[in-house]
């Protein structure tokens, strides 16, 4: 019955080490120059934090990058799909957001979901196991195509 104990523990800490190192780019941020891992800076007004995209190509290039990080970094916890089924989400607690949920979509705002991107979920009280990406938080346009690639994911 231990080695069960320590196998589950074992799997927890390896799926926590691949939704960091997901998550996290490790880039460092113009702004503040500090690294995915370190203290985030402090969080930026909401109004700033989820600003329209820009638009013609800039829009583009915004919504293109936008898709690059969730296939990159979120998919690992939230899933392809945005399920919250990811392959580093089965030692997680509590479990990555399911974007499909219309009761959860209904109940937050768009800068809510921006200030979790930035800053992560301790930003808004929520789990600090959901890492923030400070290196997001210089191209406000990027976050506005990650919250509506989310809001995408709504079903009814």
């Amino acid at each position: 019955m231990r080695r069960l104990g320590i196998a589950a523990g074992l799997t927890g800490a390896i799926a926590l080490g691949l939704m960091v190192f997901a998550c996290g780019s490790g880039e460092r941020t113009e702004k503040t120059g500090t690294q995915s891992g370190g203290s985030p800076p402090a969080p930026a007004p909401a109004k700033e934090a989820a600003q329209p995209a820009a638009s013609g190509g800039d829009a583009a290039a915004a919504r293109a990058k936008a898709d690059q990080i969730f296939a990159t970094r979120c998919f690992t916890c939230h899933g392809k799909d945005g399920a919250g089924d990811g392959p580093a989400s089965a030692g997680l607690s509590p479990p990555p957001r399911n974007f499909h949920d219309a009761a959860w979509q209904a109940s937050v705002t768009d800068d809510h979901i921006a200030k979790i991107i930035s800053f992560g979920g301790a930003a808004v009280g929520k789990s600090p196991g959901m890492p923030g990406n400070p290196d997001l938080i210089s191209q406000p346009d990027v976050v506005a195509a990650l919250v509506a690639h989310v809001r995408s994911l709504r079903t009814p």
